[in-house]
C-alpha cells in the first residue's frame, strides 16, 4: 500500500474522517471500489485490534446455538473476521424459530456444556437468569483487562441496554443499579406502523396520528381499497406475542401498565382500570371492523405475509417486519413507515420492543474466550458490517445510525430512518419483569380473543382476567 493511502486509512482509524469520505478519497486516488472495500475491512480490523490483545485465547474453540435469522446470517457471513482476529475457532448449530427455544431450554436445563453462547430474547432471561442458566456479564463488561477499551458499551441505546438487565426481584425496574446484565443486545424491533402508500393514496388517507385516527383510517381502507383488502394487520394467536407488539406499544403510550407494584413489593393486575377498559374497547373494535377474518390465528408470519402480498393495507407491528416485506414481495417498493403515537397527548412514540440478544451459558467451557466472541459480535465494527453489507436491522448501536452509508441504504425504505429516530428514545420493554410473564400474557391474549369473538364484554372480560391474575400472583407468593 502506498504511503498516502496508509495516511488516509490512519486518519480514519483516528476518527478524523468518516467511512464515506475515506471511500471517496480512495476513489479519487484511483483505488477501485472493490479494493476500497477490502482496505476498509482491513482498516476496521486494525481499529478493532488496537490497544487490546485479541489473541489471548488463540487456539481455543467455541460452539454457538443460533436461531435462523438475518442477524445470525450477518454474523456467519463475517465470522472469518473474528477467527482471523482472535485465532479462536467457532462452530455453530442453527435451528428455525419454531423449535429454537425448545433447543435452548433443553440445553440449559440439562446443564449441557455443548454450547458456550446462544441467541435469546430479553424476556427469556427472566427465566434463564434466576434459574442460574446464563451468566451475569457485568463481570466481563466492567473488567478492563478482558474488554477492548474501544468496546463503547455506552454507545448501545440506553433503553435497549437496560432492557436486558434485571436484578431478579419481581417487579423491580429493568436496568436498575443492582441489575445483572443477563444478555448483550444485538438487534431489536420497535413496534410501529408500516403502510402501503399506493393503497393509502388510492383512498385518499394519510398515516394515522393517534389511536382514533388508526381506527377510522383502517375502516376506510377496508371499505374502499377493494379486492378484499383489510385495513390493519395485528397479531392474534393465543400467545404472549400477541400482547407485546402494537397492542402494548399503544397501551403504554396511554400510560397503562400490565401490573402494579405496591410499596411492600407485591404485584397485582393493572389491566381492569377505566382507562385500560377504554383502550381495550377501541382495540377490539379495530380488529372486528378492520382486521383479518381469521385474526385469532395470526402470528408474526401471517401479519407480514399479508402486508407483502397486498392482502392488508398496513400493519401495527415490528418495524423490521415491514422492512423485510419491502423487498422480494408483491408490494415491495410500495411500503412506507411511520413512528406511531397512539395517545394524542403523548410527547412521542413509546414502542415496546423485542431484542435479539446474545447470552453466555453458565455451563460454557471457557467463559473468557466466550466473552471475546460476545464483545466482537456486539461491537460497532461488526454492527456496521451487518448493517451496510447485510440485513442487520435494527442495530442497537448509536454509531451505526450515524453511519452515512447505512443511512443512505435506508432511503429505499420511505420514512424508516425518521420512524426509527422518532421512536428510539422511547423504546424499551414495557412489561413488568416477573417469573409468571409467559403464563399471564398468554392468558391476556386468550381474553382478547374472547372479546373480539364477542364471547365476553370487554369490562367483564378484564375484571375476570384481573381476578385470575391476582390469584396466580398470590399463589406464587408474588401478590
Amino acid at each position: 500500500m502506498y504511503e498516502r493511502e496508509k495516511d488516509l486509512i490512519d486518519a480514519f482509524v483516528r476518527r478524523q474522517l468518516d467511512r464515506r469520505e475515506l471511500l471517496k478519497q480512495l476513489g479519487m486516488m484511483g483505488v477501485a471500489a472493490g479494493l476500497g472495500g477490502t482496505l476498509l475491512g482491513m482498516t476496521q480490523s486494525r481499529a478493532l485490534a488496537a490497544d487490546f490483545d485479541w489473541q489471548a485465547h488463540k487456539g481455543k474453540s467455541l460452539k454457538l446455538l443460533l436461531n435462523k435469522h438475518p442477524y445470525a446470517d450477518a454474523m456467519i457471513a463475517n465470522l472469518q473476521a473474528f477467527k482471523d482476529l482472535t485465532g479462536i475457532e467457532v462452530t455453530y448449530d442453527v435451528f428455525p424459530e419454531d423449535v429454537y427455544f425448545d433447543k435452548v431450554t433443553a440445553a440449559l436445563s440439562s446443564g449441557s456444556s455443548e454450547y458456550d453462547a446462544f441467541m435469546t430474547g430479553a424476556y427469556m432471561t427472566w427465566t434463564y437468569g434466576p434459574a442460574g442458566w446464563c451468566t451475569d456479564l457485568n463481570e466481563w463488561i466492567k473488567d478492563p483487562a478482558k474488554t477492548n477499551p474501544n468496546y463503547a458499551w455506552d454507545d448501545v441505546l440506553e433503553g435497549v441496554r437496560k432492557s436486558c438487565a434485571w436484578s431478579g426481584q419481581p417487579g423491580a425496574p429493568l436496568g436498575s443499579d443492582d441489575a445483572k446484565q443477563w444478555c448483550i443486545p444485538w438487534g431489536f424491533e420497535q413496534n410501529n406502523i408500516t403502510y402501503n402508500k399506493v393503497m393509502f393514496d388510492k383512498v385518499g388517507v394519510s398515516a394515522p396520528q393517534n389511536l382514533d385516527e388508526l381506527l377510522a383510517t383502517a375502516a376506510k381502507l377496508t371499505k374502499d381499497v377493494g379486492n378484499n383488502v383489510y385495513g390493519v394487520g395485528v397479531r392474534g394467536s393465543r400467545s404472549w406475542a400477541t400482547i407485546h407488539p402494537g397492542f402494548l406499544s399503544a397501551y403504554a403510550n396511554f400510560d397503562q401498565k400490565d401490573l402494579n407494584l405496591s410499596a411492600d413489593g407485591k404485584l397485582s393486575a393493572a389491566m381492569n382500570t377505566a382507562e385500560s377498559k377504554d383502550f381495550h374497547k377501541k382495540w377490539v373494535q379495530m380488529i372486528q371492523e378492520s382486521g383479518p377474518k381469521d385474526w385469532s390465528t395470526y402470528t408474526w408470519y401471517q401479519v407480514g405475509t399479508d402486508l407483502g402480498a397486498g392482502a392488508s393495507a398496513m400493519i401495527f407491528d415490528a418495524d423490521i417486519l415491514g422492512y423485510f416485506q419491502n423487498g422480494g414481495t408483491k408490494e415491495a417498493g410500495n411500503l412506507a413507515f411511520h413512528g406511531f403515537k397512539a395517545n394524542p397527548a403523548a410527547a412521542a412514540p413509546t414502542p415496546n420492543i423485542w431484542i435479539w440478544s446474545l447470552a453466555m451459558s453458565s455451563f460454557a467451557k471457557d467463559k473468557d474466550a466466550t466473552w471475546y466472541f460476545l464483545q466482537w459480535a456486539s461491537s460497532v465494527e461488526h454492527a456496521i458490517f451487518g448493517a451496510t453489507k447485510m440485513d442487520f436491522v435494527n442495530p442497537v448501536r448509536n454509531a451505526v445510525w450515524k453511519d452515512e452509508i447505512f443511512v443512505e441504504k435506508l432511503k429505499k425504505y420511505p420514512g424508516y430512518f425518521e420512524m426509527f429516530t422518532a421512536s428510539a428514545p422511547g423504546a424499551s420493554i414495557k412489561f413488568t419483569p416477573q417469573p409468571l410473564f409467559f403464563d399471564l400474557t398468554t392468558e391476556w391474549a386468550a381474553t382478547l380473543q374472547k372479546m373480539v369473538a364477542k364471547e365476553v364484554p370487554v369490562d367483564e372480560g378484564l375484571d375476570v382476567l384481573a381476578e385470575s391474575i391476582n390469584g396466580q400472583l398470590k399463589e406464587a407468593g408474588l401478590g
